[in-house]
């Protein structure tokens, strides 16, 4: 897929909602990696993400897809750090699968509820700050003010 090779990035995240062949070309790329939309941290994610499909969450579908296509192992999972309450069903689901997690910081995830949660989840995870970083200051500072807070975001994961 070109949009590896143009922007010059391991992985994508990538949208289920369109169904498995559109992910596939993502999936192919076997040496990068593409997270699956699951559970976004934005509030309105809750519309579609929660609906009840065939009695259970719609997530927990896109979750077990994310599962079947993940036969090179290059698949992992969004999943907000905004939606605490979520968590411990993604993992029964996900398993083992990789998450990226956004929503520290700007959105006012919690990093203590979120660290206590993946204590114990056997895969990687890697949390995502953007605008609490880049946006640190607004001054001449705004390139300290932004390695501090990267810092300190890092600090804190390893505690």
């Amino acid at each position: 897929l070109s949009l590896f090779d143009r922007l010059d990035v391991d992985a994508a995240t990538v949208n289920p909602y369109l169904g498995a062949d559109a992910l596939l070309p993502f999936l192919e790329r076997v040496d990068h990696g593409a997270f699956v939309l699951a559970v976004t941290s934005n509030p309105g994610g809750a519309d579609l993400q929660e609906l009840v499909c065939e009695g259970e969450p719609l997530f927990r579908h896109v979750i077990r897809m994310a599962r079947r296509l993940n036969g090179s192992g290059n698949v992992g999972l969004v999943v907000g750090a905004t939606r605490p309450t979520l968590w411990r069903d993604v993992m029964d689901v996900a398993v083992d699968l990789p998450l990226l997690v956004p929503g520290i910081g700007a959105q006012g995830g919690d990093l203590g509820l979120l660290k206590s949660a993946l204590r114990d989840y056997p895969a990687p995870t890697l949390v995502n700050a953007s605008r609490s970083i880049i946006y640190a200051s607004s001054g001449a500072d705004f390139g300290r003010a932004a390695r501090e807070a990267a810092l300190n975001l890092a600090d804190k994961l390893r505690e």
